[in-house]
């Protein structure tokens, strides 16, 4: 990377106070204001899958024919992959919060545009921005859930939003039986109408969303230490206020050289140079999900309606309980993915719904049993499936540095959607067209097929990643090894520039150290964790140096030869003991108590 962007090194304990977190109201905040994205993106597609009958019929206001239908559902999965890889390059670059903003602003300006539609093209241009809202949301969202989400639980809490899109899919399909039925509004209204339930949902979203802070790794990394040490400090405070606990001390750090920006070709270089193996898993486990998935949802209404004869009118009921079953895998298996382990779950769940996928195959050929039978298979084979297609996010989001996650997730999702999306619906939708049950029984086995590839392919590349820091399973790119001539380097530069001042404080009780403390901070006084000399030295530096930044402070003192996470449980005792204090700014300062003194 070149070192016109460099901005300098830090050591920091952020991720570690991050894992370390019980979970609380903020982690709900973050589930409720982020993982909404899914339950958007669900209630479009549904939504739209559901209008489209109506949407071609006379009188509705708009002249369009199934075939332009077709057309707007794929304009919608091409803006959602150009929007996944416009916006993820810009949340890595900008920031998730900015974006997961600006994403949700533009889904909802395009979801309000939607309902205005009047000719075709309109259309095809609203679809293709409400899709770009949507990718970009992902990207966003999914990058910053991962760093804000505690390891421990991690893949259950991922696997569980990720698989709320079905709930929205249910959601789509409930909301239409009321805004469709002739009886209650007019041909021209709504389905118009139907659009502005994800227009009121996003609003929500909105609002609760504004109260997600930056991600403090992304800070970090970015050259903004001071405001990711608040942002941590801010969501500790909560939480040591809602349990009424003293949180423990971290007990990691990481040093990392912070950067302004990363070029796309250096990140492009770590995904298939420096993790090849990693690259082809998630092409494969994207393809594979998108392949089946985009394949029946498009045409699951035709299945029941072509081949059972199940009214137009109830087949949103069978899409309701089909979609439900997705929802349910996640949920019940979703803790699995933690304890029994990434590797053995992923490969489960994809290779075990390409087991059933077969089966459903050969009951549809055999038209054994009715739509009801078909109905049962078809809810265990997703129920599987869906805990697999969510992984394959999870997987992206932990396996790739930090600072490529957001574009990998982009990259990946558009690569994966544009090739599974678009081939699994032509596929099923050509051989459904045909009325050939033994041609629809074999877009099965090839979506089978393409599943099981999926697991193969995680039995072989996958990472075992459950309950792992995030740094620990795909090291940053601007990480640094503390190596001895490097701290030897520090060392002297910094006895040099302080060498007029004072010397080190060093770590222990001050009685024989180097540094003498004062003595109004007994060791007696703080948590064993820290001693009294490393407090008060903390103090005696920030009287001389206020306000500074928790940085300069660690580089000042020599912090880096306490252990991983003394400096920082230092200061917050000093906080706590009210002889310093966080400016607005984030800057450490003394109070007006400890001035006086």
């Amino acid at each position: 990377m070149s070192k016109d962007v460099e901005l300098g090194t830090v050591s920091t304990d952020v991720p570690a106070r991050l894992d370390r977190l019980p979970w609380a109201r903020f982690h709900w905040m973050v589930v409720v204001g982020l993982g909404s994205v899914w339950i958007l993106d669900g209630l479009e597609v549904t939504m739209v899958g559901n209008v489209a009958a109506r949407m071609t019929e006379e009188g509705s206001g708009i002249d369009m024919t199934a075939g332009q239908i077709g057309m707007a559902g794929a304009i919608y999965v091409l803006g959602a992959c150009v929007g996944a890889i416009v916006f993820g390059q810009l949340t890595d670059r900008f920031g998730r919060r900015k974006l997961f903003l600006i994403t949700l602003i533009l889904y909802l300006v395009a979801t309000v545009a939607t309902a205005f539609s009047f000719s075709a093209w309109y259309f095809f241009l609203v679809r293709f921005l409400t899709g770009a809202g949507i990718g970009g949301e992902y990207a966003a969202v999914n990058s910053a859930i991962d760093e804000l989400i505690p390891a421990r639980v991690r893949g259950r809490i991922d696997l569980i939003i990720n698989g709320s899109y079905w709930l929205g899919a249910a959601g789509g399909a409930a909301t239409t039986l009321f805004f469709l039925n002739t009886d209650i509004l007019p041909k021209m209204i709504g389905w118009r109408l139907a659009f502005a339930v994800g227009m009121l949902l996003a609003i929500f979203v909105f609002v609760v969303r504004k109260n997600v802070p930056e991600s403090p790794r992304w800070l970090f990394i970015h050259g903004r230490q001071d405001e990711a040490e608040r942002v941590v400090g801010e969501i500790e405070n909560g939480i040591e206020a809602e349990t009424a606990q003293t949180l423990p001390a971290p007990d990691k750090t990481i040093t990392v050289r912070q950067r302004k920006t990363i070029s796309f070709v250096e990140i492009m270089r770590v995904a298939f140079k420096l993790y090849p193996k990693r690259a082809v898993l998630c092409l494969v486990l994207f393809v594979g999900q998108a392949f089946l998935y985009n394949g029946i949802t498009f045409n699951l209404g035709t299945l029941f309606n072509g081949f059972y004869g199940v009214a137009a009118t109830t087949v949103p009921i069978f899409i309701i309980l089909w979609s439900l079953s997705n929802f349910a895998g996640p949920v019940i298996l979703g803790r699995f993915f933690d304890t029994i382990g990434r590797k053995p779950m992923i490969s489960f769940s994809y290779i075990g719904s390409a087991v059933v996928a077969v089966v459903l195959a050969g009951v549809f050929n055999a038209d054994i049993g009715g739509e009801w039978l078909f109905l049962l298979i078809l809810v265990v084979c997703f129920f599987l499936a869906s805990s697999g297609a969510s992984a394959a996010y999870l997987t992206v989001s932990e396996i790739f540095p930090m600072e490529t996650r957001a574009l990998a997730i982009a990259f990946f999702y558009a690569i994966g959607t544009a090739a599974g999306g678009i081939v699994g619906p032509l596929l099923f939708g050509g051989m459904i067209e045909s009325g050939d049950r033994s041609l629809v029984a074999m877009a099965f086995c090839i979506g089978a097929g393409v599943m099981a590839l999926g697991g193969v392919a995680e039995l072989i590349f996958g990472v075992k990643a459950e309950g792992a820091d995030l740094e620990a399973i795909a090291r940053p790119l601007t990480a640094e090894d503390a190596d001895e001539e490097t701290e030897e380097t520090a060392e002297a530069g910094e006895r040099d520039a302080d060498q007029s001042r004072r010397q080190k404080l060093r770590p222990g009780p001050g009685s024989a150290g180097v540094y003498a403390p004062w003595p109004s901070v007994s060791s007696r006084d703080v948590p064993p964790e820290v001693s009294g000399n490393e407090v008060q030295g903390i103090i005696d530096y920030v009287r001389d140096m206020q306000p500074v930044s928790e940085t300069e402070l660690h580089r000042a003192i020599g912090a880096r030869r306490w252990g991983p996470g003394r400096f920082h449980s230092a200061v917050r005792e000093a906080i706590r003991q009210g002889h310093i204090r966080r400016s607005r700014r984030g800057r450490l300062e003394t109070t007006d108590r400890e001035s006086e003194a």
